[in-house]
């Protein structure tokens, strides 16, 4: 099942700031913050790269992958709580390295 657009619509509405993207891929999405990949929303869930301020923050979450072959991601089922989205989303972009600079294609 491909994610809605009403579910990311949700979850941008609940978010309520600036700097959160979202990039389709086949049929689902990554979630970039300030320019970097926090995650991906597969299926209609929001899961989130398993970073120690996320582990903190969602202790007891589960860790699923977002397609079959994926590394685990943390499962975020709060998604009605945009100041909790904003904590979360603030503190794993913290920790993520910056991401490469894109080469130039020469033509």
């Amino acid at each position: 099942m491909a994610t809605s657009k009403d579910f990311i619509g949700y979850i941008t509405e609940r978010f309520n700031a600036d700097g959160l993207t979202f990039r389709p891929m086949m049929g689902e999405y990554l979630v970039y913050y300030k320019g970097k990949l926090i995650g991906d929303v597969c299926d209609n869930r929001l899961l989130i790269k398993p970073v120690e301020s996320a582990k903190k923050l969602l202790p007891d979450a589960e860790y699923q992958p977002p397609y079959e072959g994926a590394k685990p991601l943390i499962l975020v089922e709060n998604i009605d709580d945009g100041e909790f989205l904003r904590e979360l989303f603030e503190k794993t972009y913290a920790e993520l390295p910056e991401p490469k600079p894109k080469k130039k294609v020469q033509k």
